[in-house]
């Protein structure tokens, strides 16, 4: 696990009324990103985060939001998957609570995630359009 990276991605989200806003970019949630990032050093796991503005998503749902954040593990051999994919359903619809879930799973049991292929197959119904 030493050494391994991970790397959130949020796309660029176009809504089409005001539910389901979640601000990335307040200070509260980048306090969350750095706390989680502060949290998965201890154990070697650089975490870093990005903003896809090119890739945009269309929020009808908040399966949207979650299909809007991205993440990435080369180590894993997971590239590029939605929130949605790796939590599956969302207890709370609380964007935190859900990213540190999945950030987790994929930092210490990225074997219970299904591979990509999974998705060609059999819809998760994560939003994502597969």
């Amino acid at each position: 696990m030493a050494g391994k990276e991970i790397l959130i991605t949020f796309y660029r989200q176009d809504h089409m009324r005001p539910d389901w806003k979640v601000d990335t970019s307040s200070a509260r949630f980048q306090m969350f990103l750095i706390e989680l990032t502060d949290d998965l050093q201890r154990f070697g796991i650089t975490l870093q985060h990005t903003d896809n503005h090119e890739t945009a998503i269309t929020v009808n749902s908040y399966a949207d939001v979650l299909n809007a954040v991205r993440i990435s593990s080369p180590a894993d051999n997971i590239g590029n998957i939605c929130v949605g994919h790796v939590i599956d359903k969302s207890p709370n619809l609380d964007l935190m609570e859900d990213l540190k879930r999945a950030i987790n799973r994929v930092a210490f049991a990225p074997e219970t995630i299904a591979p990509e292929e999974h998705n060609r197959r059999v819809c998760h119904n994560c939003g994502c359009g597969c």
